[in-house]
């Protein structure tokens, strides 16, 4: 074949690289001229197009991974530094409950299935649901103190952060994955506390992305979430909303007509068998698995803040944060499939419902919107420096590093707060705390932690509806109710929040006198033979 022909094989090679890989190339075109094309090139689809998925599983970020990964850095950081330092964290009874519950645990070197705690149920049947992290508050409280526990959740709250952020970029580009995160953790603040809850929040996040971006990318979820749920599962009774989004995300695939419904049936559903079997492994077996069921069928839960409803009377994050995502989601179209709207709103019922709801909805709601809004909000801007994203990133983890190394050399001094009376428990008798007492619901996990065994204490699921009645007719107080406990257990003394109604009841009655008073407490001492 003479120089034009030569000049054609080149042409069309040039042309038709750019969709097929070259593997084999016979040079010598003058003395194989009759060979066919086919015998000169052995051709394959390129990787572009092998990989090639439908426009909807398409990844809409067109940013480099270090930005991505650098916004998730700064997300973390700022998660750290507000959970190290922010006075509220150790602001709940419980911390001091879960702590003791720990060190109890850790030294019998066993699960807690009794109440070793308090006086009225001494004995009773107890599931200690969360027993996994109370060994770790106990263990993190024995390292370093208040501050080595304030460390743990710092670190378990920049994972959080850091985790969510991360996967948000996988969708999002980095001004939006950075707005985004940011909404969702400042509806998160509310439940910033020491407890259970914030501990299994890294694994809710780690769950639920996996969970989307298998629905994003067509196939089942990874098997290895399963030891995931197994360590939620003894961790904080929240594992049940992962089970529940497991669901939804499978009845959303099984809808998909674009996928084929024998094998996504086998994948998901398979993985919902093994999700229930990874829950079973805890120390109280199916009730274990079945407890938070039973918890929430307590009705007089009604009467604890947390799980009143949202209060909207003043302003809240999470109130601007569901105006700013039906703004977005309106005005760009953004488009959800039938499934997860309805997921989407059973999330915003739960937390309308139940003010504690609010920070797992703000950990799942922005993965589940994640790929659809990022369709929407595509604005193909040019990209960011990479040399700025290095720069973030170094920045961050610096600032993690330096306040880790801040808090633990800066010792957490605790005083008299809220929910820890320290200078009115101080001013009783050591002999008169081991006789029954009459204490403020509030109380109750620092008596416990204090070594005095309480009246009452948050554990719901311990004393059940009746006892949490009866509890309810003495702050209003109900008289008669309050003879029946005092001369039902032979109550010798109170301590009680100084707001608390009993106060004026027992200041009016003969026989009992205060002893100490401060704004924090007020402790009564009931004389022998007084009512």
């Amino acid at each position: 074949m003479g120089e034009s022909g030569g000049t054609v094989r080149v042409f069309a090679f040039r042309v038709l690289r750019r969709r097929f890989s070259l593997c084999a190339f016979c040079t010598n075109a003058t003395r194989n001229g009759d060979q066919s094309f086919g015998h000169r090139f052995r051709v394959t689809p390129s990787r572009n197009d092998a990989a090639r998925k439908p426009e909807h599983l398409t990844k809409v970020s067109r940013f480099s991974p270090d930005w991505r990964l650098a916004v998730a850095l700064g997300a973390a950081a700022v998660a750290f530094a507000v959970t190290a330092f922010a006075p509220q964290v150790l602001n709940d009874g419980d911390t001091f409950l879960h702590i003791a519950a720990g060190q109890r645990m850790l030294a019998q070197h066993a699960v807690l299935f009794r109440d070793p705690f308090s006086y009225t149920f001494a004995g009773a049947p107890w599931n200690a649901h969360e027993w996994l992290a109370e060994v770790l508050m106990a263990l993190a409280y024995r390292a370093g103190g208040w501050s080595g526990l304030i460390g743990l959740f710092a670190a378990a709250a920049a994972l959080t952060a850091g985790w969510l952020t991360y996967q948000l970029g996988r969708w999002l580009e980095p001004q939006a994955q950075a707005i985004t995160a940011l909404m969702a953790l400042c509806c998160m603040t509310g439940s910033l506390l020491a407890r259970p809850h914030l501990l299994a929040l890294p694994l809710l996040v780690i769950w639920s992305a996996e969970l989307v971006r298998a629905r994003s990318e067509s196939r089942g979820p990874s098997w290895w979430l399963l030891p995931v749920m197994t360590l939620w599962v003894n961790i904080h009774a929240s594992f049940l909303l992962g089970l529940a989004l497991a669901g939804g995300l499978a009845l959303e695939a099984l809808t998909d007509e674009a996928l084929p419904r024998a094998k996504t049936l086998r994948a998901w559903g398979a993985f919902g068998i093994g999700a229930i079997c990874a829950c079973l492994i805890n120390p109280h077996f199916v009730q274990g698995v079945v407890f938070p069921l039973a918890l929430m069928g307590t009705s007089s839960l009604a009467n604890v803040d947390e799980w009143q409803p949202t209060d909207f009377s003043h302003l809240q994050p999470v109130e601007l944060v569901i105006a700013a995502a039906l703004y977005v989601m309106l005005s760009r179209g953004v488009k959800l499939s039938a499934v997860r709207t309805l997921i989407l709103l059973a999330l915003l019922h739960l937390t309308l419902q139940h003010q504690r709801h609010q920070i797992v909805v703000a950990a799942i709601a922005p993965l589940l919107l994640a790929e659809p809004m990022g369709r929407a909000l595509q604005t193909g801007g040019e990209r960011l420096r990479s040399w700025l994203s290095a720069g973030v990133a170094a920045t961050a983890l610096t600032l993690m590093l330096g306040l880790s190394v801040m808090r633990l050399a800066v010792p957490i001094v605790r005083g008299d707060g809220a929910v820890a009376p320290m200078s009115a428990l101080a001013g009783v008798p050591q002999a008169l705390r081991a006789a029954p007492v009459l204490n403020d619901y509030s109380f109750g996990g620092y008596l416990i932690f204090a070594g005095v065994r309480p009246f009452i204490d948050s554990r719901a699921e311990l004393y059940g509806d009746a006892a949490l009645a009866r509890y309810a007719a003495l702050i209003r107080p109900d008289p008669r109710a309050l003879d029946a406990v005092i001369a039902r257990y032979g109550i010798r003394w109170s301590i009680l929040g100084p707001h608390s109604p009993m106060v004026a009841e027992l200041d009016a009655r003969p026989g009992w006198h205060r002893v100490h008073s401060d704004a924090f407490a007020i402790v009564h001492i009931r004389d022998s033979g007084a009512r």
